[in-house]
């Protein structure tokens, strides 16, 4: 199966006339809907297809809900988890936020709020992946410093001026001025502010 560039609702319930339903509430909307009947079927055949989220019933034999998400955070899928209950199971809905469900909603699910949290934790998605991958860029530029420049780095990112990193370097202001310039060259930066920002914490 491919991708769909709107977006992909992987719906995991073992009540297959609620996902069903699901379903065709998604595809109405333009999104691609992959069905699961248990927890365990959802982790032998997931895919990412790009961004999307899961809606994921609490309550389902085998692998419950709740212990769902706990393996989610384990294989790190990162797509928002949006739970359903249909037992009105309050503290169990408070759980599963705290194991990272971004949302929750009660059966029978009312379609309009479900799309609405279905749009919000696609778009969600979109904007983590963006910044994943821009962390991701981040920290292959920043590998490729030498120990010199990232020293440099770090001193000018902490609030130092070209001087005083030259003084706590024993080098010469021009040297960290080319350190600095060939720093923002390989990091890519335009400024900067955007170097402060985006470098103040590399993760190597």
């Amino acid at each position: 199966m491919t991708a769909d560039t709107a977006g992909t609702v992987h719906i995991v319930d073992d009540d297959q006339t609620v996902s069903q339903s699901m379903k065709f509430l998604v595809e109405s909307i333009g999104l691609q809907a992959l069905c699961y009947t248990s927890a365990s079927e959802f982790f032998d055949r997931y895919r990412d297809y790009g961004a999307g989220c899961l809606i994921l019933d609490l309550r389902m034999p085998g692998i419950s809900g709740l212990e769902a998400l706990e393996l989610i955070l384990e294989k790190q899928i990162n797509e928002p988890v949006i739970v359903v209950t249909g037992h009105g199971d309050v503290p169990a809905a408070v759980r599963a936020l705290k194991l990272g469900a971004i949302d929750f909603v009660e059966k029978p699910c009312n379609d309009n709020l479900l799309i609405q949290k279905i749009n919000h934790a696609i778009d969600l998605d979109q904007r983590n992946r963006v910044n994943r991958a821009r962390r991701e860029s981040i920290n292959q530029a920043y590998l490729s410093l030498t120990v010199r420049e990232r020293d440099v780095l770090q001193l000018l990112v902490s609030g130092n001026s070209n001087k005083a990193v030259a003084r706590d370097l024993i080098l010469s202001p021009k040297t960290v001025e080319r350190h600095r310039a060939n720093i923002m060259r390989k990091l890519d930066v335009g400024s900067f502010a955007e170097l402060v920002r985006d470098f103040s914490e590399p993760e190597s």
